[in-house]
């Protein structure tokens, strides 16, 4: 979705927020998740402006932290189906993390990490599987089923 209007000197403006999410309730929501806090300027004001006025609700989220943007971006690259890998090796590598544990320990214990890093980084990203995105993903960090809590751990991904 972009938004195009006139600022006040006739010039052309647009926007594109990150989130668009119609409600159940026929409402509406409109959302930004800038890479720094002076992001999108005029545009935000313009934006904020048009939703009040058509109705909408617009939210601008605060950025991320580094080290978070940094571990979503990472994981979003495995979001393709191709990594889920065979139907085997996702039941298994759900099933090693069934208890929080280092992310080397239970991907070893499903096979050879070459063939398994893959498939447990995309059910990180499609949250059957969470760890603590606070700190940069190491083989170390714990890894386990969505729903687990540890102090700290901000959530899965997806």
């Amino acid at each position: 979705m972009r938004l195009v209007w006139r600022d006040l000197r006739g010039q052309v403006r647009s926007w594109v927020p990150q989130l668009f999410a119609h409600r159940a309730d026929g409402t509406a929501l409109l959302a930004d998740c800038p890479g720094h806090p002076d992001a999108g300027g005029e545009g935000r004001r313009g934006v904020a402006q048009a939703c009040a006025h058509i109705g909408w609700t617009y939210r601008r989220l605060p950025p991320l932290d580094d080290v978070v943007a940094t571990n979503l971006k990472w994981l979003a690259g495995y979001r393709h189906p191709r990594n889920a890998g065979r139907l085997g090796p996702m039941t298994a590598v759900v099933e090693a993390f069934r208890r929080p544990r280092p992310l080397i320990e239970g991907t070893e214990a499903v096979g050879d990490p070459i063939e398994v890093l893959p498939c447990v980084f995309h059910a990180q990203w499609h949250d059957p599987l969470t760890a603590c995105l606070d700190t940069p993903l190491h083989a170390r960090v714990l890894v386990g089923p969505q729903g687990w809590s540890s102090p700290g751990k901000t959530g899965g991904a997806g």
